[in-house]
């Protein structure tokens, strides 16, 4: 009778994202928002909470991760990734210093400590790459010419978060700077390996799982990425990370075959991550933090905004690049969750876990949601400025005319920005 219970919760689960799945398309909208709310009905607090499918989640979680930071990683080659990441490392620190500020501030001002402040600080730092991958997917947004900035933001996140979480979890447990250290240095060496082997032996490893079959292919290429990120996790660097390596090894045919066997299971335990978010999210706990987290919301929206725009910017991208990129950097998700959990079981401050959730999940669902609304915004501010306009202005022939989200011509463009 357990395992029934069990089935029945996963597949009622699964029928309920298909049918408002069907709900989002016929709306016009992303499903992500649906996807947390549904979370919500379910989970702890919720209106018909399930107890028995907790596990199959956690786990589909986890894996719908994965495969999407895998296939980010598909759409990008390894020495594009470094270039992108080496002229956009100014871009980086910004959005480090600009995010992680308002948490740091409003810790030190409740007077949490300065290890709540670390805490907060990332929480409010930190793009959630599993929602933006999905909305730049859901969106059509691959192809833009801001795509490589955002994403080379959402690496350096990453990358900054196998960094963070070491020095995090030893500042809660009160370890010594030496331990701290040496966790850390094991982190950074992990990385490094695996940029390496995706840089330097990337043709080999697309020869060890090349196959003429879609199955065999399919099971190696999955295999291969949860293993990878399994083993990164396990080093104390994020599963993310390790499934993003693996994406940028492969390139070429293999990619695009690998891409195209892969996007239905990815979207399956996509939704299942979505889901899993909301589900551990108690409804009655947010209201007493409600006002924190708006306060912070805010801030988060107004400063990924400056980030995306000011990076944008800087490779010389439009007015409807930059809007695109700042928009596409505001969901907040699993990395924040993480933060939050671990701080919370250290005992940090009972507030830190319903202030967290609250805000990820105003800027998970305002976040998509902002996303689809940037376009029809775009399209009547250009029509305006078309309209005042004097009709026989004319057009510089070296300088040809295009309108704000068209792909213009830029000469320092690196080939996945072209």
């Amino acid at each position: 009778m357990h395992g029934a219970v069990v089935l029945i919760e996963i597949g009622a689960v699964i029928l309920a994202l298909g049918l408002l799945g069907a709900v989002s398309l016929r709306v016009g909208i992303s499903p992500i928002p649906l996807y947390l709310l549904a979370g919500l009905a379910f989970g702890k607090g919720g209106l018909l909470p399930i107890d028995e499918a907790g596990d199959f989640a956690a786990t589909g979680a986890e894996i719908g991760v994965i495969l999407l930071l895998f296939t980010m990683g598909l759409e990008y080659t390894a020495p594009e990734l470094v270039s992108t990441l080496r002229h956009n490392a100014p871009a980086g620190l910004v959005d480090l210093v600009l995010n992680s500020a308002p948490g740091v501030i409003v810790a030190l001002v409740m007077g949490w400590g300065p290890v709540a402040a670390v805490a907060l600080g990332g929480i409010t730092y930190v793009t959630s790459s599993g929602i933006t991958a999905k909305v730049l997917a859901d969106l059509n947004w691959l192809g833009n010419r801001e795509v490589p900035i955002v994403l080379s933001l959402l690496v350096f996140e990453d990358l900054t978060m196998a960094m963070y979480l070491p020095i995090l979890t030893a500042m809660l447990a009160g370890a010594s700077f030496v331990t701290g250290l040496t966790t850390l240095g094991i982190a950074g060496l992990t990385i490094t390996v695996i940029l390496v082997v995706a840089l330097k032996f990337g043709r080999y490893v697309e020869k060890f799982v090349a196959s003429p079959s879609s199955e065999v292919l399919l099971l190696k290429v999955l295999g291969l990425t949860v293993l990878v990120a399994g083993i990164a996790q396990q080093l104390q660097v994020s599963a993310a990370v390790g499934a993003f390596l693996v994406g940028i090894a492969l390139s070429g045919p293999l990619a695009h075959t690998a891409r195209e066997l892969l996007t239905p299971l990815r979207d399956v335990f996509a939704a299942v991550f979505f889901v899993f978010f909301g589900l551990q999210t108690d409804p009655t706990a947010l209201p007493p933090v409600a006002g924190i987290a708006i306060l912070l919301a805010v801030a988060g929206i107004a400063t990924k905004m400056a980030t995306g725009w000011w990076a944008a910017k800087r490779a010389h991208i439009s007015v409807a690049g930059r809007l695109r990129a700042g928009v596409a950097l505001l969901p907040r998700g699993e990395f924040n969750i993480v933060i939050a959990g671990l701080a919370v079981a250290a005992g940090i401050n009972p507030q830190l876990g319903p202030l967290a959730a609250a805000y990820v999940l105003m800027l998970a669902v305002l976040g998509p949601l902002t996303a689809r609304g940037v376009e029809p915004l775009i399209n009547r501010i250009s029509r305006r400025r078309l309209n005042r306009e004097p009709a026989a202005a004319p057009t510089t022939p070296s300088e040809p005319t295009h309108l704000p989200g068209q792909r213009g011509p830029d000469p320092d463009a690196s080939p996945a920005q072209a």
